[in-house]
């Protein structure tokens, strides 16, 4: 019996000899994988970097001057490099990453595993490069004559639209350059909108998303985004229905009941922006105490001969003192920060730009000598300087930790940049009190930017994720757009539309395929990041009435800069959530930063428009931009649903 044992105990010490065998085979099996996974990622990286040098260097080409033949050399381009792309795709998914132990390598795989339009047969591939570049094209050769003298026709969005936005007062100047830009820059793309549309979702399931919205939502790596951005608007509505009410009983006195309703929505032409995004051009005669120093810096800078150069100076300035990096040398050599007077056509729309090679590095704007420009410039080198910070990490990983991070970083030095404290650091403001009047006038303009903005800002994506999803129709375009416009922002059209309209492309991000929720998201997290910084410049302390977050300016503080440039360096490598913790100690959006920032004005608007008995929230609009059938579709469909799940309830 004991020999019987014995040889039993030696069979299962042998068996388990033999799993523990196999198992460590199997262990350094699996270690020479990761290890072949781990060398395979290194050349990957150096081989995508040079291809996406090539193809930016092709992108740059084309949009900084429109000719025939710039155009054909950036589809050939891009085509080349999406047939590169595919074939290491296709060597990328032979390895088993899922099972790898490094998380970080299993990241990089991950996002190389998601391989873009570049998974489209090439004939599909030029079809969605053709349309994207016909719609850009449309809209940066668009021109309308000018209203005043109709022989004059060569009027562009920018400067010329842009201006007459900004300073006329006739409502129907307004309304005549308001119809006839839409026409020009919208309605001609709306079939090339729709071929966009197709060759995009088939390219989203073959990187295995139901549609492009799924695609562009996975960016922010969370289940249950929609629903974050949602409640992102529920926090911040109560201040943009104030806001909105306010606005548009200053607009009726001025331009009389007829043109603006009590209880309606705004008509769009009237706000000082082609696209109603941004309402600042309407606060000169709107300001809550019109008799305090107006902050609008544009004389300053004119006679203090600022040019483009000094302002991009002056914004480099700005991040040096915060011991982040200068511009490198080719930047300066490189960029187009001026619009060339060769009569060339370009995009002008203000863009920075990321050539992959760690040097090359340029900012493309048709400068304006103008408070805007001098904001927007700052805005852009924040794109820049998050490029530079993040430069030394995998190609992969030189990106936003999500899109709206990208966004955010130039427009929070532009939260310190806008402050009047700043700007008589600057000498661009003369000496003055920062008394409360002062304070409610400067968060009101402010407010006009920032606040306004964040329902447009909301409305373009959602917009496209029911295009995409199916539940807009190419028949219903039109119509879906503008049913957003009044639920979500209360604005209405001038005039009748109708499906022969397209007034979405009329917007430069939806006729280039820009995913556009970034600056929503932005428009939220910037205030959360300024907070943490504020507070580590010893500028902002809730008990203490004398540093007002809305008047804090981070310029010179090393600690703040430290931590930013902390963050920044992180680019892509790990989830947004990491990366917002790092500098803010919070991993959630959160509106409370905006609502902190803009407490005095919501506490001020309340009372001012309970005083006049204004009208909060609107009625449905008598503008017809639906047919009775459209609406009649609309309230027993999806998009019925969609509207009221991520809108909340806006209209009385």
């Amino acid at each position: 019996m004991m020999f019987k044992i014995v040889v039993e105990l030696a069979l299962v010490g042998a068996i388990a000899s033999v799993f523990i065998v196999a198992a460590q085979g199997r262990a350094q099996e699996k270690a020479s994988e990761e290890a072949a996974g781990r060398n395979y990622m290194r050349s990957l990286d150096e081989i995508m970097a040079k291809a996406r040098n090539k193809k930016t260097l092709a992108s740059w080409a084309y949009e900084s001057n429109i000719t025939d033949y710039n155009q054909e050399q950036q589809l050939q381009v891009s085509l080349e490099v999406a047939e590169e792309e595919k074939e290491y795709w296709k060597e990328t998914m032979t390895y088993l990453w899922h099972e790898f132990e490094d998380e970080d390598l299993k990241r990089q795989f991950k996002k190389y595993s998601i391989l873009g339009s570049a998974a489209l047969p090439e004939d599909l591939n030029q079809r969605l490069i053709n349309a994207i570049n016909r719609m850009q094209s449309t809209y940066a050769k668009a021109t309308i004559c000018d209203y005043k003298n109709r022989d004059k026709c060569d009027l562009h969005v920018e400067p010329e639209v842009t201006n007459i936005f900004a300073s006329s007062n006739d409502a129907e100047e307004l309304k005549y350059t308001w119809l006839e830009w839409h026409k020009a820059a919208g309605a001609p793309s709306r079939q090339d909108f729709t071929e966009y549309v197709q060759m995009d979702n088939e390219a989203a399931k073959l990187n295995g998303f139901d549609s492009v919205a799924e695609w562009w939502l996975s960016e922010y790596e969370e289940s249950d985004s929609e629903d974050q951005f949602a409640a992102l608007w529920s926090q911040v509505k109560p201040l943009y229905l104030q806001i909105h009410a306010y606005v548009r009983r200053h607009l009726r006195l001025k331009y009389g009941e007829d043109v603006v309703s009590a209880k309606g929505p705004i008509p769009a032409h009237l706000l000082g922006n082609i696209w109603a995004q941004t309402w600042g051009n309407v606060e000169k005669f709107t300001r809550p105490y019109p008799n305090k120093q107006d902050v609008d810096v544009t004389e300053a800078l004119i006679s203090q001969n600022y040019t483009a150069l000094k302002m991009f100076k002056a914004a480099e300035e700005f991040f040096t003192s915060l011991n982040l990096t200068a511009m490198p040398p080719l930047f300066w050599e490189r960029s187009i920060i001026e619009k060339p007077d060769d009569g060339r056509d370009m995009v002008c729309h203000a863009s920075a730009w990321d050539f992959f090679d760690g040097e090359d590095f340029r900012i493309k704007q048709c400068t304006e000598i103008t408070k805007a420009f001098f904001t927007t410039t700052h805005h852009e080198m924040g794109h820049i300087q998050y490029y530079l910070q993040y430069k030394d990490q995998p190609t992969i990983y030189r990106a936003g930790a999500n899109p709206g991070f990208h966004e955010a970083v130039g427009d929070v030095i532009s939260l310190s940049v806008s402050t009047p404290k700043h700007l008589r650091k600057m000498g661009l403001l003369e000496d003055g009190p920062d008394d409360l009047e002062s304070n409610i006038n400067q968060l009101y303009k402010m407010g006009l930017d920032k606040i306004v903005f964040l329902p447009f800002g909301y409305i373009l994506d959602l917009f496209r994720y029911g295009v995409f999803r199916g539940i807009t129709s190419p028949e219903d375009y039109n119509c879906h757009f503008w049913q957003l416009r009044e639920t979500i922002q209360g604005i209405e059209p001038p005039a009748t539309r109708t499906e022969e309209d397209f007034d979405p492309a009329a917007k430069y991000h939806i006729a280039s395929d820009v995913e556009y929720m970034r600056y929503y998201v932005s428009y939220i997290v910037q205030f959360q990041f300024h907070r943490s910084l504020c507070q580590l410049a010893g500028e902002y302390d809730p008990s203490d009435s004398s540093k007002l977050l809305s008047n804090c300016d981070i310029y010179r503080s090393t600690a703040a800069g430290n931590a930013l440039g902390k963050m920044l360096q992180m680019g892509a490598s790990k989830p947004w959530p990491d990366a917002m913790e790092v500098l803010t100690g919070q991993r959630k959006m959160d509106a409370s930063g905006v609502l902190e920032y803009f407490q005095p004005l919501y506490q001020w608007l309340k009372q001012e428009n309970e005083r006049t008995g204004e009208h909060i929230g609107w009625e449905s609009s008598n503008v017809q931009f639906c047919t009775p059938e459209q609406r009649s579709y609309m309230a027993n469909s999806d998009f019925s649903e969609k509207l009221s799940k991520y809108s909340g309830a806006l209209v009385d």
